[in-house]
């Protein structure tokens, strides 16, 4: 049959590849939006659990967890309340509507897995709807091309911001900060109060190896 000729002759492996990494873009969107992002737990659950995951010497020994006023639990070091989420979140990021969900500890790297996975969808895509473009200076052309035109143009739109989005996170990991800290860095006590602009900071590599690995 035609199919098996296309099998054969490998037609199939671009189209299948394609499909795949859509599912898996919006398995990852479905994982990333409906996980924990780090919830910090209420005492009688947490436990003994609470201490902090990574301890700093730069940051002054005089900062200590101070309890939530909306949920009124001892929050670790780099949590935040999330008034939308009504939760306080550990290593709290930012509150990313385009999937209903807070970014922190536990879903930030399958985040960054989710806009990277996104971003070549698009790129693909891109590609395929630029190269079924063939332009003419007529309105019959433009009749016929509005939709894979205005395709195109949304495709590119989406990609500078998922781009934009990827590089910045990127950025941020390198250097072991969260938007939270980077947006907000004058009113946050064990920034504000530290002799490093960064206490975290421990070198670009062991950044990224903690963060992913």
């Amino acid at each position: 049959s035609d199919l098996q000729k296309q099998e054969e002759r490998g037609e199939l492996l671009q189209p299948l590849t394609f499909v795949l990494l859509v599912l898996c873009s919006v398995l990852l969107y479905f994982k990333v939006s409906l996980m924990d992002p780090g919830f910090v737990k209420s005492e009688e659950e947490a436990g003994n659990s609470e201490e902090q995951s990574m301890v700093i010497p730069q940051v002054p020994s005089n900062i200590k967890m101070r309890r939530c006023g909306y949920c009124m639990v001892k929050q670790p070091m780099r949590a935040k309340h999330c008034q939308l989420c009504q939760h306080c979140v550990r290593r709290y990021d930012h509150h990313c509507p385009w999937i209903e969900n807070c970014v922190g500890e536990k879903n930030h790297p399958l985040f960054i897995a989710y806009l990277s996975v996104q971003l070549v969808v698009l790129l693909w895509g891109g590609h395929v709807a630029w190269s079924g473009l063939y332009f003419e200076q007529s309105w019959d052309w433009l009749q016929h091309n509005i939709f894979l035109l205005m395709s195109f143009l949304l495709i590119v739109i989406f990609t500078i911001v998922v781009l934009l989005l990827l590089i910045s996170h990127l950025y941020l990991i390198s250097c072991n900060t969260t938007t939270w800290e980077f947006m907000s860095h004058h009113r946050i006590s064990y920034l504000r109060h530290s002799e490093l602009e960064n206490p975290f900071d421990q070198g670009v590599i062991l950044n990224l190896w903690r963060f992913f690995c």
